[in-house]
């Protein structure tokens, strides 16, 4: 079950991009902003399903 290194980097940038929007969401709620939070908990919603796609067509390539 050898992964390529394409499939675990671009899993690592949407696991990093996870987290900064997951903080983004936390910094925009607590300064009652709360457009950006819509924002960015809607770009962690859409990131979600990206990992999902990304980790199935590395795991059907194998």
């Amino acid at each position: 079950m050898k992964r390529s290194w394409l499939g675990v980097i671009l899993l690592s940038l949407v696991l990093l991009l996870s987290i900064v929007f997951t903080q983004q969401v936390v910094n925009a709620f607590f300064y009652e902003k709360y457009a950006r939070v819509l924002l960015f908990a809607g770009g962690n919603v859409i990131l979600f399903p990206l990992s999902f796609w990304i980790y199935k067509r590395e795991k059907n390539q194998a």
